[in-house]
């Protein structure tokens, strides 16, 4: 089996955790604690429990870390939702963000439903 750095959905991600991080940044020194602490957390437990659910030697557990991943996902989406509503990200980086989270989502969801008919 691949190593997880090999999964093209943790590398996606990986990157996807990195914007995030990168956009926060510019966001209100008093969101410190609020938004910008909850979407860097959810966005790296992406990657996190893909990195965990590899490093199960059971496809069962792995498809349950997957799931929980997926979970993590939607949390970025409500928070990038949140975060242009609050006008600390532009549409464009609104647009951006929710299209890389449908493409992992997808990823996410193909690969579970692969590890599904091997079961």
């Amino acid at each position: 089996m691949l190593h997880w750095k090999n999964l093209k959905v943790w590398e996606k991600s990986n990157c996807l955790t990195k914007k995030i991080y990168e956009l926060t940044s510019k966001f209100p020194k008093q969101e410190q604690f609020g938004v910008i602490s909850q979407i860097r957390r959810a966005a790296y437990s992406i990657p996190v429990n893909i990195v965990e659910g590899k490093s199960r030697k059971n496809t069962k557990e792995f498809i349950q870390f997957l799931n929980i991943s997926n979970a993590s996902l939607e949390e970025v989406r409500y928070f990038i939702f949140l975060s242009k509503d609050l006008k600390y990200i532009n549409e464009e980086d609104y647009l951006m963000l929710e299209n890389k989270c449908e493409e992992i989502s997808k990823m996410l969801n193909g690969l579970i439903n692969s590890l599904k008919e091997k079961l």
